[in-house]
């Protein structure tokens, strides 16, 4: 476990050491950042190819299911034995700390966005435009904006994930976290069976970013949420050395499976299985020193990266809409486009997410210290 100089030289009053954190499984963090950039290359292909099955990565997508299944394996490996002790308010707060500054700042990237847009031809006046904010940034679904796809969240649309993300921890935080394992895996299955209606009502799992199928996007978060929760409290792991590339590069077969006639089945079959088995195999694969410091920046980088790029993403979407664009063109936008979002994502997490979350991890150490010294009063 890294600290730094702060958590290094403050005093460890009991109730403080709950409020660190454990040892990262770096190469997770890796195989996150993975996604992550995959999801920026999905969105731009996607104004590209509407049709998604004529995308070689028309199944990017899922790389949200599999945020959601890292999610449920992180917060039961970093809280399952401690939440007890902390409290759910110190673990709500801990998770805005870790969450929200980016759901702020990706709010206020969209606002940009949608001022500098000089290919859009639809216009909000002020009033609209600020209560869209409101929501956007209080991570409540307002979806409005018509242009954006009446996404739940039309300023940053990534939110939407963020929206389950946050409902998860809350039902996680009240509940799950004292349920038996037994109980677990009846829900589990439950949510299985869930998930596999919903795919094959819609015929994909793409829903859940907009208003339409807002439902969609519970059925993801509940699964996957749940299987990598089961993952680590049965300490399921395949012990391997495929290390952090050969798990990419597993992971990256996912995003790129072809259209079939029962695709609503293949979607299913990866989310209920591949990526619960990705994930054993990240616990139990052995990562060099060579690979581990790109797996730590890309863990970094990887949420920063995905809560700011879509912004950008939408220019490009009513660039193309409104333009003619040859191949060559358009594939040195993306590669530019791409380099762009990283570039930015990096900068965004060392002068805004990082200073910012050390700041208030700090303020709520002081406070959690300085009620335990008014309770030995």
């Amino acid at each position: 476990m890294h600290l730094n100089q702060d958590e290094a030289t403050m005093p460890q009053e009991p109730k403080i050491r709950y409020l660190q954190s454990k040892p990262h499984y770096d190469l997770l963090d890796g195989l996150r950042g993975t996604a992550a950039i995959t999801i920026v290359v999905f969105h731009f292909l996607e104004f590209v190819y509407p049709d998604y099955s004529q995308n070689f990565l028309g199944h990017g997508f899922l790389a949200v299911d599999f945020f959601f299944c890292l999610s449920g394996f992180v917060i039961g490996y970093a809280y399952d034995e401690r939440i007890t002790k902390i409290g759910p308010w110190q673990f709500f707060k801990a998770r805005l700390i870790r969450l929200h500054p980016l759901v702020l700042l990706g709010s206020v990237l969209g606002l940009l966005g949608v001022w500098i847009d000089p290919f859009s031809d639809i216009g909000y006046d002020a009033g609209q435009l600020s209560l869209i904010f409101i929501f956007s940034v209080l991570l409540v679904p307002y979806p409005v904006m018509p242009d954006r796809g009446y996404g739940l969240f039309g300023l940053n649309t990534p939110s939407w994930s963020l929206f389950f993300e946050y409902v998860a921890n809350i039902v996680y935080a009240l509940w799950l976290y004292k349920i038996s394992r037994q109980t677990l895996f009846l829900l589990w299955l439950a949510a299985m069976i869930w998930l596999g209606w919903v795919s094959y009502e819609a015929g994909t799992l793409i829903g859940g970013w907009d208003g339409k199928s807002a439902w969609d996007g519970a059925a993801r978060i509940a699964y996957s949420f749940l299987a990598g929760l089961l993952v680590y409290r049965s300490n399921w792991l395949v012990k391997n050395k495929m290390g952090f590339v050969g798990l990419s590069i597993l992971l990256l077969l996912a995003f790129i499976v072809p259209y079939f006639k029962w695709n609503w089945l293949v979607e299913v079959g990866i989310v209920v299985f591949y990526f619960p088995l990705l994930l054993t195999l990240g616990v139990g694969t052995k990562l060099s020193e060579g690979m581990r410091s790109l797996c730590v920046f890309f863990g970094k980088i990887s949420y920063p990266l995905y809560m700011t790029h879509i912004p950008m993403i939408w220019i490009f979407g009513n660039y193309y809409n409104s333009h003619q664009v040859d191949t060559l063109r358009l594939t040195f936008i993306i590669i530019l486009g791409t380099a762009f979002s990283l570039g930015l994502a990096y900068v965004i997490m060392r002068l805004f997410d990082t200073p910012v979350r050390k700041w208030l991890q700090l303020k709520q150490r002081r406070a959690v210290m300085s009620s335990s010294n008014i309770d030995k009063k």
